[in-house]
């Protein structure tokens, strides 16, 4: 049986718009919209469709504002009968994909992201963090490079994306040494327009927090398996899950990992679910070029009766 996979972006892939003709089109994504605003207290929809790209982008907005687009795409495949096989978010996108597999009602993961961003927001502004994409050299040699520097300052690596595409985080002058022994090795570093150090120790704070809030929020067993960024693996025990997605905060995203069990699953149609085509991109410089699969983006009205159409 073909199994299909959603994927749900995290942060970077949001555009002011995004969201707009799904909202105009469907009553009950106004509602969730209205849910939305209600538990932020801000005019979500409006910053979505009309920004400043600016305001859009801090995270504290941005991390519900994503996770309502990519919530707001599901609702709609939702009521058309469809159901992913697995789910796999990006980070942030996890949020979204728990939903999928019924771990986590609508209003709480609505909860549990402007929850995640306002803590991140916080640390961000106490503890001075940044972020850079290294390209060309193989995780072994990136987390070589990043234990040398370790000895300057906080530094590690926040995502394994593809097999030479590694992003590392922490303190800038740290973070900076490593993409000068990166460079010096023949690989691009990349400076990415971030305002906090993500999946780094310099999160920590926020763990202790986020964790009696995660307490606060029912979450129940899967009813299809979600692969974890922290794991790379699937987990059916709901409190399990719970310490994953706090873990979340200051491990490094496993997205390489997760892929390639995906394939292992023998997965054969994939959809990347709300604005951007970051992960479907990814996708396709991690699987070989005869894998056989189906790639869908579900990022607006046309793509989405597109997708519907075929999987219907």
């Amino acid at each position: 049986m073909k199994k299909t996979v959603f994927l749900f972006p995290g942060q970077g892939s949001q555009v002011v718009g995004m969201g707009l003709d799904l909202y105009r089109e469907f009553e009950s994504i106004r509602d969730l919209f209205e849910m939305a605003n209600e538990i932020t207290h801000t005019n979500l929809s409006k910053l979505c469709f009309e920004g400043p790209m600016e305001e859009l982008t801090r995270t504290i907005h941005l991390q519900p504002a994503l996770t309502v687009i990519s919530l707001g795409f599901l609702t709609a495949i939702e009521n058309e009968g469809i159901r992913p096989d697995i789910a796999a978010g990006h980070s942030l996108g996890e949020y979204s994909a728990i939903r999928a597999a019924g771990i986590v009602s609508t209003e709480d993961i609505l909860r549990l992201a402007f929850k995640r961003g306002e803590l991140m927001h916080r640390e961000a502004t106490k503890h001075q963090g940044t972020m850079h994409a290294i390209i060309g050299l193989p995780i072994d040699a990136v987390q070589e490079m990043v234990s040398e520097a370790q000895k300057d300052g906080i530094v590690s690596v926040a995502n394994h994306n593809a097999e030479e595409q590694i992003v590392i985080t922490g303190a800038p002058d740290a973070v900076q040494k490593v993409s000068s022994l990166a460079r010096s090795r023949g690989a691009r570093a990349i400076p990415l327009k971030v305002s906090g150090a993500w999946h780094s120790e310099l999160m920590k704070g926020a763990e202790a927090e986020f964790t009696n809030f995660m307490d606060s929020i029912t979450f129940r067993a899967p009813e299809k398996p979600v692969v974890h960024n922290v794991t790379a693996d699937f987990s059916f025990d709901p409190e399990e899950i719970k310490s994953i997605m706090v873990r979340q905060l200051v491990s490094p995203v496993l997205w390489y990992d997760s892929m390639q069990k995906l394939q292992g699953e023998q997965a054969e149609t994939f959809a990347e679910i709300g604005p951007g085509k970051v992960l479907t991109g990814l996708l396709k410089k991690i699987f070989p070029r005869d894998y056989p699969c189906k790639i869908y983006n579900v990022g607006d009205m046309k793509t989405l009766e597109q997708f519907l159409k075929e999987l219907s």
